[in-house]
């Protein structure tokens, strides 16, 4: 009997027609470099955290709201704890605000390029994305990004892909004049030094995205959170649901922000260390790397994907990005221990000759 394929074409929405599913571009590898995850590892007091947890932890639902760890980063940032709210993720906490903040149909500005989800969560959101391309010299367009008529303004500072850092005036300019909520991705803050959340959460129009995932180590737990005033985190917590994150995942986050912020503060700066390290190794060989702020490095290459292949036969698995605005082919790279770095640069270069 010759099976008919079934109609699917009422599932689908209009705005979901060009959106691909997030797909992890590698597995692990042995030296993976790919995430920009902590390749130093995770706080020791979140993986005590971790073994410790008991049956009763894993057989009933969590806390909705995290209060315990809501204290620890309100405690962390200076601020209080109804201004945080906790996610599955800083991308959990993206989709949510979208979600929160813009009615179908508006739109969402964002540099380009900036972390991809921007666009991805504008679309299954029903919003319309709109980039608007960095200059030059890879700094933000203020006054295109102002001009834009969009509800919401999203900004990745260091920014990702590329690693660099927005001035704070030009984020002040930002959060001052923007005609809606303006969204500022903090992922990597904490490699840059720099952080607007006290500003922000005197703001009434603005929020600030963070993760566990990059200094903390704890990008498996699948935690991170919003900071910004009260009223605004209550939107996104209607958005969010109610068990957002995991009873280990509190207790492990918990720990780290806790008992482990020295041993996180010396794993930054080590990433900062291997980061200019790289960045030297790069330019010795003939590459010319973007100036980062984070704990990647962007190196401009021809045919990104066949030399991310050509790494990946060595062991070594980096993010190619293609036809990037401004950029074109590229290889972001994570960084990590000084003979990884060494490694790396001497692969990169075995590959590109």
């Amino acid at each position: 009997m010759t099976r008919v394929a079934p109609n699917t074409s009422f599932l689908r929405r209009a705005s979901y027609v060009d959106v691909v599913p997030y797909v992890s571009d590698s597995a692990l590898a042995p030296l993976h470099l790919a995430d920009n995850t902590n390749v130093f590892g995770a706080p020791p007091a979140a993986l005590a955290a971790i073994r410790s947890s008991t049956p009763q932890e894993v057989l009933h639902y969590p806390s909705s709201s995290g209060p315990a760890l809501r204290e620890a980063i309100a405690a962390y940032h200076g601020t209080k704890p109804d201004e945080v709210v906790l996610a599955c993720g800083g991308d959990g906490v993206m989709d949510c605000a979208f979600r929160a903040f813009c009615e179908p149909g508006e739109a969402i500005v964002f540099p380009d390029p900036t972390f991809m989800m921007a666009r991805y969560f504008a679309l299954t959101n029903g919003l319309t994305p709109l980039p608007v391309a960095m200059r030059f010299d890879g700094s933000i367009d203020v006054e295109g990004l102002l001009d834009a008529p969009a509800s919401l303004l999203y900004v990745c500072a260091p920014n990702n892909p590329t690693g660099l850092q927005p001035k704070a005036s030009e984020l002040r300019t930002l959060l001052e004049r923007a005609r809606g909520i303006v969204v500022i991705d903090e992922a990597y803050s904490e490699f840059a030094g720099e952080t607007l959340v006290r500003e922000v959460v005197a703001h009434d129009r603005a929020i600030i995205v963070r993760t566990f995932s990059k200094a903390f180590g704890l990008a498996g737990m699948r935690v991170g959170y919003a900071v910004g005033a009260a009223p605004l985190m209550r939107e996104i917590e209607k958005a969010r649901g109610p068990f957002a994150v995991s009873s280990v995942t509190l207790r492990a986050a918990t720990a780290a922000i806790t008992s482990d912020l020295p041993w996180v503060k010396a794993r930054v700066q080590d990433a900062i260390a291997a980061r200019e390290m790289l960045v030297r190794l790069l330019h010795e060989r003939g590459f010319a790397p973007l100036e980062s702020a984070a704990n990647f490095v962007l190196v401009p290459v021809p045919q990104a994907r066949a030399m991310a292949d050509g790494l990946a036969q060595r062991g070594i698995a980096v993010r190619a990005f293609t036809k990037l605005s401004g950029i074109g082919d590229a290889l972001r790279i994570a960084v990590g221990p000084p003979d990884a770095m060494g490694r790396v640069a001497d692969a990169l270069s075995e590959v590109a000759s």
